[in-house]
């Protein structure tokens, strides 16, 4: 298209399955067209580092598509953290109820995949993944792509980079995680767990207590404790969001809710942050020049957190030690190879 038409386009909308994001991005970021992509901004580790340097290297402007960024639920929690409503963070616990594996129903391939039928270009819609037979209706397409480990990333995946967003965002989190332990029910080579914890222990900031953050991620229907908050023990927490547990205050931020102060006698009403359009305030920086927030820069460093835990789900239980300087893992070796994929002929990415 970009060899065709690039002369016509001056912008790229990204909504492909995970496993095609960096391959897109990083043609038109290199063709000098503005890019929106949607998350987790790519489908392993190396390739958000390529697509960071890239987009650094240029003058288009970026964006990622975890637009509650732009909601004023997550930014009123925003604005809350930073206002020093709760004091310096201490702690957070971040969660989804979505399952790692649940769209399909599947655990391995088909026994007799069909064919792919007549409009759909299954040696494009594979790209730089393995080869593997179409397998039929919503075994990986439309949307059960996000089950498999050759095309999504599950839930953490899914979610992480919607849910984590609002704690980056307000903490101002610029820096990747030291470490990461994942623990799961189990898993396969093929699907990705059912639930899935994760946890991280990041650098402090200005807006938490100490020197080291820890931040837990829940998936599959898993809830944190409410012990160590000021959320009473009764309180039932939602389906989906952030527990933001600071030295005088807890933030509780449901995912597309409005945000909860505990205790609640302590914190009267507070004003609501304005309620922004994500995809319009990329559309704005591609007219003015101007980089909004939320784009690559940020955007590949929440992603790789994301990854990470995914990569530590094949390394149950173990503390991976992560020197993102170097885009290694100094403890774990064999982890390494799952920083990066080997991409099928013809569709390798060049490195930035």
């Amino acid at each position: 298209m970009l060899g065709k038409l690039g002369d016509k386009i001056d912008a790229v909308i990204v909504a492909t399955p995970d496993h095609t994001h960096a391959g897109i991005t990083l043609a038109a970021i290199r063709e000098g067209k503005h890019v929106f992509t949607q998350k987790p901004l790519t489908h392993n580790v190396w390739e958000a580092r390529q697509i960071q340097k890239a987009a650094a290297g240029s003058k288009v402007i970026t964006r990622m598509g975890n637009q509650i960024h732009s909601h004023k639920f997550y930014r009123t929690a925003v604005q809350l953290v930073q206002s020093g409503a709760i004091g310096k963070v201490k702690q957070v616990h971040s969660w989804v109820g979505t399952t790692g594996h649940g769209r399909s129903g599947l655990l391995e391939r088909p026994a007799i995949p069909q064919t792919a039928p007549a409009n759909v270009n299954w040696e494009l819609w594979i790209a730089g993944a393995p080869m593997r037979p179409f397998g039929g209706q919503n075994v990986y397409h439309p949307r059960t792509w996000r089950d498999w480990q050759d095309f999504g990333n599950g839930a953490l995946g899914d979610f992480g980079c919607h849910i984590f967003d609002p704690v980056f965002t307000a903490l101002k989190i610029t820096a990747a995680p030291t470490s990461i332990k994942t623990n799961h029910s189990g898993m396969n080579d093929e699907v990705w767990p059912a639930q899935t914890t994760v946890d991280y222990t990041f650098p402090g900031t200005r807006y938490t207590v100490n020197q080291s953050l820890n931040i837990s991620w829940y998936d599959g229907g898993l809830l944190p404790s409410v012990r160590g908050s000021h959320v009473p023990a009764t309180t039932a927490l939602p389906r989906s969001g952030s527990l933001i547990i600071g030295e005088i205050g807890t933030l509780v931020l449901p995912h597309v809710g409005a945000p909860r102060l505990y205790p609640e006698d302590k914190f009267g009403p507070f004003e609501a942050a304005e309620n922004l359009n994500h995809f319009h305030g990329w559309i704005d920086g591609c007219i003015t020049g101007k980089q909004p927030s939320d784009g690559f820069d940020y955007a590949a460093t929440l992603t790789e957190a994301v990854l990470l835990g995914n990569v530590g789900a094949r390394f149950k239980g173990q503390t991976l030690k992560w020197d993102s300087r170097n885009l290694r893992i100094t403890n774990v070796r064999e982890a390494n190879r799952w920083l990066k994929r080997d991409y099928r002929d013809g569709w390798e990415i060049r490195p930035a």
